[in-house]
């Protein structure tokens, strides 16, 4: 830099005295040509110096600005190209969503009849290799297959197909005052008839049930809130309905084996909790069994449960359950989908089908919504107690026996006075779950269970110790006057399997009461008011299916005694139950008794099952002393 200010002094100094014509006073007026050159030399250089200095930091500036250009010119030809590839992904993906949204319907169509015809050669496939093994399968696909077309022809031509049945409707409606009454008749007749049959052939314990039948539909109307504007039709048909189904699966090998079939599924569906409970508590989790193996079937089933619910497929059969309710029996739609719903999903979870019309339904149909919840199960709770050896095929028809019980007794105890607001068509259209996705519904119906937990394991421990108190109470007073077997037999717990199949408690009464009113805040008082009632009535509809039960059960005879009579007598704590008392009456009637120290036992009993039953039953006809003492 040095170097170049002394070179450029050099040639300033050689410029004639004229003036100066250096660029950076080109502008100034005057110039230096009246200046005399042997003025300021030191000011001068110093302008030459800035003026220099000036033109360098310009050029520098110029070689900065350019490169900057040149690598911002590089980046905007890149962005050229990224945006251009972008914009052709971007045109490819806007073409083939507007052939979609212009063809969803085709699109659909295509993409629904590939499903089902692949679903359908699964079918045929499966019953051309073995028709018995896949009957379950094309059973369900015929039922499926029926409700689809169903609802297809009633959603498209529902108007044409009444205007076509409209002349046998007027037809019925003409003659139908005399006409209702002659069936009932003929139905009544049949049923005494049927009892007559029955009773002569298998005894008349049957009678007891319908005693009972008869006596709780009459104190039910004697304390009714309206006995004057009872609406016999619900009541009527409600107990018909109960007997079909019970007759359909307790006395049809075809009905019994298709319950049977479907108990036996549902426990080797809920057996897959086992696989999460040996995970969470270890191998030995069986040694606690309640706690780590009942339990977890509750919380498995509230969880599939809730993924249904978010499918929409539990409230596609509980519309369908509820239209058939509402058209046999008369019911409103709300209170009918309600009783449907009970059937599938617990007494807190079914209102919610109707949460939007809990508002506005009449003091009637609230009491009949709470009497629902009271007389059947939660389809967890049904788990439970299927885990604990209850009889599945007994619990799936009790659950579904309930269903038509509480709407017949509700409408019994409490008659509708009013007019229902809510109709048919918007009645069916249930609210749907709160669940965004199905993994946020599994995890919801799992926490949703915990304090359903808590009430199951208090209610089983009452039932159950009351249960056993009842039958100890009872075998102590038949030991009294020589019949032991005065206790809980094979009948006797298959009804009161129907008898206690609900949630009529005052746990339970709290839980209702808590729940409805959070839902529907306005008709609090109504609800309170007709709780206690609606408890009742659950209870009444629970023993009614009960009966009912007790009317059609049939009690197997074939008992494996060898089997219980040595699990009896071996567990150290001998169970004085029906089963018991007969297979050791058999034993000790058919014994060979020779003398003293020679008396042979039949079959393949042992002397000492046959020493144990001499003293439990302390029979007249054997001295139990003859019996040889067993080493």
């Amino acid at each position: 830099m040095s170097s170049k200010i002394s070179m450029e002094l050099q040639r300033v100094a050689a410029l004639p005295a004229q003036g100066c014509s250096n660029t950076g006073f080109q502008n100034d007026e005057d110039g230096f040509e009246n200046q005399n050159p042997s003025g300021n030399d030191h000011s001068l250089r110093n302008r030459v110096v800035q003026n220099r200095e000036h033109e360098n930091g310009k050029q520098v500036e110029e070689h900065i600005t350019i490169g900057q250009d040149s690598l911002r010119k590089d980046e905007e030809e890149e962005d050229d190209q990224e945006t251009h590839r972008k914009g052709c992904l971007e045109r490819m993906c806007g073409r083939m969503s507007d052939f979609c949204r212009e063809h969803k319907t085709t699109l659909r169509y295509i993409i629904w009849g590939i499903l089902i015809a692949g679903y359908l050669a699964l079918v045929i496939a499966a019953c051309v290799m073995n028709f018995h093994r896949a009957l379950p399968l094309f059973v369900i696909t015929v039922v499926a297959i029926f409700f689809v077309v169903w609802d297809h022809l009633m959603a498209k031509y529902e108007s044409q197909i009444a205007r076509f049945l409209s002349p046998g409707q007027r037809l019925l409606d003409s003659h139908w005052f005399w006409l209702k009454w002659v069936i009932w008749g003929c139905l009544i007749l049949g049923v005494i008839l049927w009892l007559v049959f029955d009773t002569a052939k298998l005894g008349q314990q049957q009678l007891v049930s319908f005693g009972g039948l008869i006596i709780y539909t009459s104190l039910t109307f004697l304390f009714s809130k309206h006995p004057t504007k009872v609406y016999w039709r619900p009541v009527f048909w409600g107990i018909g309905l109960q007997f079909l189904l019970g007759l359909l699966i307790l006395r049809t090998e075809p009905g019994f084996m298709a319950f049977d079939w479907l108990g036996k599924q549902v426990q080797t569906f809920l057996g897959y909790s086992d696989a999460g409970a040996s995970f969470v508590f270890g191998e030995k989790y069986t040694d606690h069994f309640f706690a780590f193996k009942v339990l977890p079937i509750v919380i498995f089933f509230s969880t599939v449960m809730s993924m249904l619910y978010y499918l929409g497929l539990m409230q596609w059969i509980i519309r369908k359950v509820g239209w058939v309710m509402l058209v046999t029996m008369g019911t409103s739609p709300v209170e009918s989908v309600v009783a449907s719903g009970n059937i599938f999903i617990g007494q807190t979870e079914s209102p919610l089908l109707v949460r939007p019309y809990l508002p506005y339904v009449t003091k009637s149909e609230l009491h009949a919504i709470m009497t629902a919840g009271f007389s059947t199960i939660a389809g967890s709770v049904l788990g439970a107690y299927i885990s604990f050896g209850v009889s599945s095929s007994h619990l799936l028809t009790a659950s579904v026996m309930s269903a038509p019980a509480a709407l017949a007794i509700s409408k019994l105890f409490w008659p509708e006075t009013e007019t229902p607001k809510i109709n048919l068509k918007n009645a069916m259209k249930m609210e749907s779950g709160d669940s965004r996705n199905l993994l946020e519904a599994a995890t919801q119906g799992a926490s949703s269970s915990i304090s359903l937990v808590a009430n199951i394991a208090v209610n089983l421990i009452a039932f159950l110790a009351l249960l056993s108190f009842m039958n100890s109470a009872l075998s102590w007073l038949g030991n009294m006057f020589d019949y032991p077997q005065l206790s809980f037999e094979m009948r006797s717990e298959a009804i009161s399997t129907y008898a206690l199949c609900g949630f009529a408690n005052f746990g339970s009464l709290g839980i209702v009461i808590g729940g409805l009113t959070s839902m529907a805040p306005s008709r609090k008082r109504d609800i309170t008011a007709g709780a206690m009632r609606a408890l009742i009535a659950g209870t009444i509809a629970c023993f009614l299916t009960a009966c009912i039960a007790g009317m059609l059960t049939n009690t197997p005879v074939d008992i494996n005694c060898h089997h219980i009579l040595e699990n009896a007598f071996n567990s150290g704590l001998v169970r004085n139950t029906t089963n018991v008392v007969s297979c050791c009456q058999g034993l000790l009637s058919s014994a060979v008794v020779k003398g003293p120290g020679e008396v042979i036992p039949t079959g393949n009993h042992s002397l000492y099952s046959l020493k144990n039953c001499c003293n439990l039953l302390n029979t007249p006809t054997l001295n139990c002393s003859w019996i040889p003492n067993v080493l």
